[in-house]
């Protein structure tokens, strides 16, 4: 019996199945995570031979800030009291209320310095009556000294007559001139109890607002040795201000103009702005730790912050955007005395040609000029290479009695790179004008004397030492500068041993 044979399938309906979108987008994945996977695991077996662990130098922002906390206040605020003692009739004004330049806050009863007035007003009148007398017995007083000295001339009366005569004069002006004074006297002394008058309606000073009040109707007022103070008053809360307290190892770094953010406990998800606008030099001494007050400019337009309010606030010293940075575990980094890694150079010439070589762009340099640079790079590049061919290898120098560098040793390593530099651009620096040598010595000073360190790269399974130009740290990033660049590896720390 003849079997039935199957249909076979055609090329075409093969070549259908090919074209099948979803077979093609299915076979693409699978080709993905195959070369993913492949890669990973080429990857986890370079690292893991290598034995290190290592980060990547990238290029991003640094922001170096120091924190501290103060507490807020109005820029201006006045306490105003009382010059004179008596009992409070009134009181116009209260917590938070906005009061104007000259308006009336308070009054005290003003009976006392009332019947002062009328009573100095009763004495002037009876010293002018005293003047009136006395300006009397002056006239009668002059009349006959005329008399008698007419007589005297023709030898009619003794001369004593005469004398006695003058001496009456005389005291009759005294007396005047004494009635006058007393008039004064008491006219001077009823200004003064006007004065006390006017003091008894207690003015604002300024326009502001009421921050406090001390003062009740019918309390007594005694100012017999010191203003008391009833009224505090802010003069303007648009515009207010933080005192903060920073350290002396941090004062170094602050400047007027620097930004300021801050945050307040009333407002946790809303952070505000200032401006650092005093360092005072008033050092203040709590348990043996000094700290500055430096006093930050606030505008608080929107009426939302108080006085009072603590305000945790970092002070922006530094920021450098777009930077070569590495992670600090990669500065910390120190390789064991058996890794056989042989130290980075050093000297002046390590890793700063090209720092000397950007800052000197920034001159704007003639042709004589830049020849002159470059003949002392090269010229420092080759007494580098010098030196580092007639150091014995090994180990880098350590400081007597093991450890590394004393801040002594460093600062005097930094003093003669210094001098050497100079001497080594001394022909290049007689080739620029007065600006470009200010600009010239400012950057020399601050290349000789900054910070240097060792960096250890991984290039193709080897470890190999870098000296390079430590700038700002945030505390988890460093910026550098020198022998390296964007995306090397850089070792931060070594594999543990698999259990």
């Amino acid at each position: 019996m003849a079997t039935p044979s199957r249909p076979r399938a055609g090329k075409g309906a093969r070549r259908a199945r090919w074209k099948n979108p979803r077979l093609l987008s299915a076979a693409a994945v699978l080709l993905v995570l195959l070369a993913a996977g492949w890669w990973w695991q080429a990857r986890g077996g370079a690292e893991a031979g290598s034995g290190y662990r290592t980060a990547t130098v990238e290029r991003g922002d640094i922001r170096v800030a120091i924190s501290a906390t103060g507490t807020l206040r109005a820029i201006s605020t006045v306490d105003v009291g009382s010059q004179i003692s008596g009992l409070v009739t009134e009181v116009l004004a209260d917590f938070n209320d906005e009061v104007r330049q000259g308006q009336v806050i308070a009054r005290i009863d003003p009976s006392t310095y009332l019947a002062q007035i009328e009573q100095g007003d009763a004495s002037a009148n009876a010293a002018r009556a005293s003047l009136a007398n006395a300006e009397a017995s002056l006239r009668n007083a002059e009349a006959d000294y005329q008399r008698k000295a007419g007589l005297a001339q023709s030898q009619l009366i003794a001369a004593s007559d005469l004398d006695l005569a003058r001496a009456a004069r005389d005291q009759a002006r005294a007396q005047v001139e004494s009635a006058r004074a007393q008039i004064r006297q008491q006219q001077a002394s009823t200004q003064t109890s006007r004065l006390n008058l006017e003091r008894t309606e207690i003015r604002s000073p300024v326009d502001g607002v009421v921050l406090t009040r001390s003062v009740e109707p019918g309390q007594t007022v005694a100012a017999s040795l010191q203003a008391p103070v009833l009224f505090q008053i802010a003069e303007d809360l648009s515009k207010m201000e933080i005192e903060l307290a920073i350290d002396e190892a941090d004062i170094g770094q602050v400047e007027p103009g620097q930004g300021v953010s801050f945050t307040v406990d009333a407002f946790p998800d809303r952070r505000f702005r200032g401006e650092v606008q005093q360092i005072r030099l008033s050092a203040t001494n709590t348990n043996n730790v000094i700290t500055y007050p430096v006093v930050v400019a606030v505008d608080n337009s929107d009426q939302v912050l108080l006085p009072g309010m603590t305000a945790n606030a970092e002070i922006e010293v530094s920021r450098r955007d777009g930077v070569l940075r590495v992670p600090n575990a990669a500065l910390r980094y120190k390789p064991a005395d058996d890794a056989g890694i042989a130290p980075p150079p050093r000297g002046g010439g390590a890793g700063m040609d090209a720092d000397i070589a950007a800052m000197a762009a920034g001159l704007d340099l003639d042709s004589t000029q830049q020849a002159a640079l470059d003949e002392a790079l090269a010229a420092m590049r080759a007494q580098a290479a010098g030196r580092a061919g007639a150091r014995p290898s090994g180990a880098a120098p350590r400081a007597a009695g093991g450890g590394g560098p004393t801040p002594e040793m460093m600062a005097a390593m930094r003093q003669r790179v210094g001098e050497r530099l100079a001497a080594q651009f001394a022909g290049f620096r007689e080739t620029l004008d007065e600006d470009q040598r200010q600009r010239w010595d400012r950057g020399l000073a601050a290349l000789a004397g900054a910070r240097r360190a060792p960096l250890y790269l991984l290039e193709g399974g080897a470890v190999r030492a870098v000296m390079v130009r430590v700038g700002a740290s945030d505390g988890s990033w460093t910026e550098v500068s020198g022998a390296l660049q964007e995306g090397d590896e850089v070792v931060v720390g070594t594999e543990r041993p698999a259990p």
